[in-house]
């Protein structure tokens, strides 16, 4: 079992207040500012919850994929993977969709995108979603 943490302080109401997340566990960033703006309009040099959650997904996504290649028999050399998150303010997350390009030695596009569908359903990261409408993967052989 591995708990994380992260730490925010917020002042202000939603549309003219501001945050900063001071720091996280690990210390591997932080402070980050967070406000309204930077999650409905323009970063403008902040960040947002939707784009923790896109990096979150992209790297919990790749690690997936690089383990269910590896569990086939064909390591993966690189994976190049992006998530996109939307948000539409009054709703919520609509849509994440994430794009994986792979250097994978001796595997075909099919199988390279059956692996690909199955790491998006059995990351972990896309299971704690599961209450957002649609999870898409465009995955392709580099």
């Amino acid at each position: 079992m591995a708990d994380r943490t992260a730490n925010v302080t917020w002042t202000g109401a939603l549309l003219d207040g501001g945050g900063t997340i001071e720091s996280v566990g690990s210390d591997a960033f932080g402070p980050l500012g967070v406000t309204w703006a930077s999650r409905a309009e323009e970063p403008d040099g902040r960040t947002s919850p939707e784009e923790l959650i896109a990096a979150a997904h992209a790297a919990c996504f790749s690690m997936a994929l690089s383990h269910e290649l590896a569990q086939a028999g064909t390591p993966p050399e690189r994976l190049e993977t992006s998530a996109t998150v939307t948000f539409v303010p009054g709703t919520g997350i609509t849509k994440v969709a994430l794009s994986v390009r792979g250097s994978v030695p001796g595997m075909d596009e099919a199988a390279f995108v059956e692996k690909a569908e199955g790491a998006k359903e059995g990351c972990p990261v896309s299971m704690a979603l599961t209450g957002v409408a649609e999870i898409t993967v465009d995955a392709a052989l580099a």
